[in-house]
């Protein structure tokens, strides 16, 4: 009896499945017919379309999911890769899996840390941006129109070409898509002068459920309002953002000072929780500490980097560091002056005199299998939390964080400002990355180290922000909360919403009511429409 029922249970599932795939090949088909019948003639769509029937389907999926990871363990593939070479394509993606009953994934660089621009439980096409990547820089009026599958790298790159003393506030990776990498906020070393990208970006072109292409006066103020911080993947597909160029000096000036635990690291880590986030804006110190082995003895400890951005020169940045932050004891011999463009490369971890011509490399190199948390920290750790920190680092070895400062221009602008909510009140963010490679275990040894991660989040959570524990959208983290692929919970969205958005959340599902009332644009962490209320 029990040998029967478990061959029902078999043939039950192998007919599930079976039925799956059907639908899936049918659906597909439908998809791939209807997609030339919506796009610009004049720009035909067959180019850009891949199934794995293509021999370059694979690596083509493959060269923009980043995190070795969710790559390696993803059960299931797109059925197609449309790769716009047009905005019609984008458009037509979205009217053809709307009509066609296929989840629509879309990606612009990849870097989503749990690679939710990339897989799916459910049959999903990936709409792939990377091929809309045009800059355009207008000097006159000092802003520029730059496409979603753009990466920072060439945005510095472009306004570097036009001018010598214009930045603009964003990534310190160079590879980064500039599409998701604004819609989540988009912070580098100018988040104190200048705050964060979305502050600077002054009109967008969205694809709404409906395949309209929008800008900031047709997709009204409150939509405007969301994307900007909001996660532009709820609410439709970012073709392009119009960005506010900043200026900055001739010349900046940067530094990396390194202090080992017997150099006295601890004191000074915590003296910086209290100087970072009230040094004048116009300079940036992260603090970021990493487990070594000591010469001489061998044995572990700590090394604490004290990575420094002035916009200005050494002889000023040495006189301010003198009067806030003596204890550091930051020399001249220290400081590399340099173009602001120049910066970039070695905040990107390039060598100096590097050329800058690498800013135009658009695909990360060098992957690896990582997990990575956030947090927010509102009061200074004390040197108890942090020989909590130091100990756990030392245990589990292969991991960086970092911590960012906040303060200056972050304190200035309200919470409901934009959709991104993490502003006055918090002296520095903080990334947690584990990170391991094929010769550490690969995705055979993912349980371990995602284990490792959570236990180093458990044991800063008595320091960090409380009620809701505050995360960045942007270091995405599913150990937060989240939904099936198909289905939205709002119970469950309220939970990972409040921790990514704090009070901004229901704002943002009303406007994915407004916008996108049936959810046609989802993912494991995206905003529901607000519920109507029951009479």
């Amino acid at each position: 009896m029990k040998a029967s029922s478990s061959i029902l249970s078999i043939l039950s599932i192998f007919l599930l499945l079976s039925i799956s795939l059907v639908t899936s090949d049918s659906a597909l088909d439908n998809f791939l017919q209807c997609l030339p019948k919506h796009s610009n003639l004049s720009n035909p769509i067959a180019d850009a379309i891949y199934t794995p029937n293509n021999s370059s389907f694979q690596s083509l999926y493959e060269l923009h999911a980043n995190n070795l990871r969710i790559l390696s363990s993803a059960t299931s593939k797109p059925l197609a890769i449309i790769t716009a070479l047009h905005e019609s394509h984008a458009q037509a993606s979205v009217v053809c899996a709307k009509r066609h009953g296929l989840q629509i994934r879309i990606r612009s660089g990849g870097h989503d840390y749990e690679g939710l621009s990339y897989t799916s439980n459910v049959p999903f096409v990936i709409l792939d941006l990377f091929n809309l990547r045009s800059i355009q820089i207008d000097m006159a009026s000092e802003t520029a129109w730059v496409q979603a599958g753009a990466t920072t790298g060439e945005l510095y790159y472009r306004i570097a070409e036009k001018s010598k003393v214009h930045g603009f506030p964003s990534g310190i990776c160079t590879t980064l898509g500039i599409g998701g990498h604004f819609s989540g906020g988009g912070y580098g070393t100018l988040i104190r002068n200048y705050g964060l990208s979305i502050d600077n970006v002054i009109d967008a072109q969205l694809i709404d459920a409906n395949g309209r292409i929008l800008n900031r006066k047709s997709m009204g103020e409150d939509v405007f309002w969301a994307i900007r911080g909001g996660g532009g993947t709820s609410f439709g597909i970012i073709l392009s953002w119009k960005i506010k160029l900043v200026r900055v000096p001739a010349k900046v000036t940067v530094f990396n000072v390194q202090r080992t635990l017997d150099q006295g690291a601890t004191d000074l880590t915590y003296r910086w929780q209290q100087v970072a986030p009230k040094l004048p804006k116009d300079l940036f110190l992260r603090l970021q500490p990493e487990p070594i082995t000591a010469t001489g003895n061998g044995n572990k400890t700590i090394r604490v980097s004290f990575i420094g951005h002035f916009l200005g020169q050494t002889g000023r940045l040495i006189l301010l560091m003198n009067a806030n932050f003596p204890e550091l004891g930051l020399q001249p011999s220290d400081c590399i002056e340099m173009s602001w463009v120049e910066s970039t490369l070695f905040w990107a971890g390039f060598p100096n005199g590097t050329s800058i011509d690498i800013l135009l490399d658009r695909v990360q190199e060098d992957k690896v299998f990582f997990k990575t948390k956030s947090d927010y920290y509102k009061k200074v750790i004390p040197k108890e939390g942090l020989e909590t920190l130091w100990e756990v680092l030392m245990d589990i070895e292969d991991i960086f964080i970092q911590l960012n400062p906040y303060g200056g221009r972050m304190e200035e602008i309200s919470e409901s400002e934009t959709a991104f909510a993490h502003r006055a009140g918090n002296l520095f963010k903080v990334q947690y990355t584990v990170l391991w490679s094929e010769s550490d275990g690969g995705i055979g040894a993912a349980e371990r180290y995602v284990e490792m991660s959570r236990r180093l989040y458990s044991a800063m959570a008595p320091y960090a922000s409380s009620n809701p524990r505050e995360a960045f959208l942007n270091y995405r983290d599913l150990d937060i909360g989240s939904n099936e692929s198909n289905n939205t919970d709002f119970a469950v969205a309220k939970v990972y919403g409040a921790k990514y958005f704090k009070n901004n959340f229901l704002r943002l599902a009303r406007v994915k009511a407004m916008v996108d009332p049936d959810n046609f644009f989802k993912n494991e962490q995206s905003i529901p429409p607000l519920p109507m209320p029951s009479h």
